[in-house]
């Protein structure tokens, strides 16, 4: 049966934008410069002045916003980061990029982010290798304890990346996420909260030298045109995505407030059913890039609302820790209890803005009978 109520739905998200990206993507045609021009150049001022932050920098994907942040800040081979397992692969695949390997803390079980005590055990106890950054994940849109991380990586002479790939407009302390950091990388994938429509991603940072650095990187280099100051790569947001983001990003406050609506409605409604519910430090906003129940039966839901036509993901079944590209070659790491719980029992229910109450009721009342109540 074809889900009537989908996961994710970057489609309606296109559909409530409609015109807005015509005529974005009409403007690119007709001005003819498709690579590195206005749309790109606005966007990242646009994108910068929401933030409250200098520098942006527009790349082609997340994945590259955090390769090429984690680059500027001198992450190379033989260097280790310490992230979370917790997390899409993405997180760990940039690290990879840099010829650095990844080291994992745990997670904190209520916020799945980086758990604080977690991270300075870990750097206490890698004493000798080569730690050279943290990348913090503020993962399903919630934030890393990022006053706790910053104490524990300055005291230790670590630079921060955040992974902001999920979390755009969040806040922790009335601090956007990307602010705490050395640098901060997002992505535009077409499902995120700010999504285009393909692949794209930016760093940001208060830092006018990694600023610099992270924008001559992304074009080989090129500190004059053919000239290479240092080994570059080829990740550049193209203009049609650049105008896209332009048009949907006076939207994303709102839509951020949909999100926390449809997430409180479900609180509410299953407030009784006997499973683990999204929890929210005091101390942040939650920008509910998915709403994550928690139930040892996760199997025997998902099945039951799959037959109803309710979609639902896992994110993340296998923790990067526990996948065979990464699970052969690591070594010194501790053991991560409570990331294998929660990825033993996790479900995404449906999340987009454009989810209406009824839909909501249906999900809920659908989880309410499987639980028995």
């Amino acid at each position: 049966m074809p889900f009537s109520i989908p996961q994710s739905n970057p489609k309606a998200s296109y559909l409530a934008h409609k015109l807005t990206i015509e005529n974005a993507i009409s403007r690119v045609l007709e001005s003819g410069w498709y690579i590195l021009g206005r749309e790109v150049a606005s966007f990242e001022k646009e994108f910068a002045d929401y933030l409250g932050i200098p520098h942006a920098v527009g790349v082609a994907s997340g994945t590259d916003a955090l390769h090429l942040a984690l680059r500027a800040c001198g992450v190379g081979p033989g260097d280790s980061v310490i992230t979370v397992s917790h997390t899409a692969v993405a997180t760990a695949a940039a690290i990879d990029l840099c010829g650095a390997a990844p080291v994992f803390v745990d997670i904190d079980p209520f916020s799945f982010t980086m758990d604080p005590k977690d991270l300075d055990d870990t750097i206490r106890g890698s004493k000798g290798s080569r730690l050279k950054a943290v990348v913090p994940v503020h993962l399903y849109g919630h934030p890393a304890d990022m006053s706790a991380i910053m104490e524990i990586a300055n005291r230790h002479n670590l630079r921060v990346v955040e992974d902001c790939a999920q979390s755009h407009g969040a806040t922790f302390r009335r601090k956007k996420t990307g602010l705490w950091g050395h640098m901060g990388a997002f992505s535009f994938y077409p499902t995120k909260n700010l999504g285009a429509l393909g692949d794209g991603g930016m760093v940001v940072t208060g830092d006018p030298e990694l600023g610099e650095k992270a924008r001559l990187l992304r074009e080989y280099g090129w500190e004059e045109r053919h000239i290479s100051k240092f080994p570059g790569l080829n990740s550049r947001l193209d203009e049609i995505q650049a105008a896209i983001l332009r048009a949907k990003l006076p939207y994303l406050d709102k839509e951020n407030d949909s999100r926390r609506k449809i997430a409180g409605a479900y609180s509410s409604l299953l407030a009784a059913g006997g499973l683990i519910l999204p929890k929210v430090n005091p101390e942040a906003t939650h920008v509910y890039h998915q709403y994550v129940i928690r139930t040892k039966s996760r199997e025997s839901l998902r099945t039951y609302l799959r037959e109803r036509g309710i979609g639902t993901l896992i994110h993340y079944p296998v923790p990067v820790h526990r996948q065979p590209a990464y699970a052969n070659r690591l070594s010194g790491n501790r053991p991560l209890p409570r990331t294998e719980e929660a990825a033993g029992q996790i479900l995404s229910l449906p999340m987009y803005p454009e989810l209406t109450a009824d839909q909501v009721q249906t999900v809920a009342r659908e989880i309410i009978t499987w639980c028995g109540i």
